[in-house]
Order: C-alpha cells, then structure tokens, then sequence
C-alpha cells in the first residue's frame, strides 16, 4: 500500500508543477494532495501544524491567483470585457501549446478592451501587457510554492 500512495503522491506533486502553467489544473492545491497522501506511507511523516500552515498558504496562493491577474487590469483601467478577455485567453491557450498558455491571456485582454469600444489600441496593449504580467507572477508563484512541496517531499522521504 506505501508503494501504491507514494506514486500517487508523486503523481499529485508533478501534476501540480503541470497546474502551474495550466489554468484548468490547480496546480498548488493538487501538490498539496500530494503531500497529504505522502503523510499516509510509513516512510514520509509531515507534523500536523505543518500540513495545515501549508493548507492555508495554498489555499490563500489559489485565491490570489484568480484575483491577480484581474487587480493587473484594473490597476491599468482595465473593463470588464478586459477581464474576461484575458481569463477567455488562458482557457483557449490551453489547445494551442506551450505558446497559447503564455500569450492567450495576453491576446484575449487585448481583444477585450479592443471589443469593449475603447478602440484605443494603445491603451488596450498596455492593459494586456498588464494582464500578461500579472498571469506570470501568478504563474511562478505558483510553480514556487508547488517546487517547494516536491522539495519537502523528496526531503521527508530521502533524509
């Protein structure tokens, strides 16, 4: 059974890393299983104060994600339509590869504010380029904070 939870575990933390750039996986939360189940094996104890202070740091790194990248458009004069765009773009990115997952945020802030009647392309770029950089802090926050479940795993486990 350890056999079966440790490759599970394993399964969750890399899975994890993956959420960090895939916006219909969450990415720190599905790491944060990992470690969970990790702590059911006979070879990897985590304490409870720390299983549930790492809870609660996922937990508020999950919620921040979702409200970053819309705070970056609206710290701009982003609308509404710029928002969604941008979310749109994430979730479209996804089909087209590594490539779409990084600029579809972008590309879909832009056509937002664009649709939104603005018609003020330059403004509408510097608020997508606002939406693209708050999807990459939010991205390696994440990818960090999943980095460093697999290092306390490979941790617990080997030392």
């Amino acid at each position: 059974m350890d056999v079966f939870l440790l490759i599970l575990a394993c399964v969750f933390l890399i899975a994890g890393i993956l959420g960090s750039f895939l916006p219909v996986l969450p990415g720190p939360p599905i790491s944060w299983l990992g470690l969970l189940v990790a702590n059911f094996t006979s070879y990897i104890h985590f304490s409870t104060t720390f299983l549930v202070i790492t809870a609660v740091i996922t937990l508020l790194l999950t919620i921040f994600d979702y409200i970053l990248p819309g705070m970056a458009v609206k710290k701009r004069g982003g609308t509404k339509a710029g928002e969604r765009g941008a979310f749109a773009g994430a979730v479209i990115g996804v089909f087209l590869g590594p490539l779409g997952i990084v600029l579809g945020p972008f590309a879909g802030a832009l056509a937002g504010e664009l649709m939104a009647g603005n018609g003020n392309f330059e403004r509408a770029f510097k608020i997508a380029m606002s939406s693209f950089i708050g999807f990459l802090l939010s991205t390696g926050l994440k990818l960090i904070w999943c980095l460093m479940m697999v290092y306390w795993f490979v941790k617990q486990w080997f030392y």
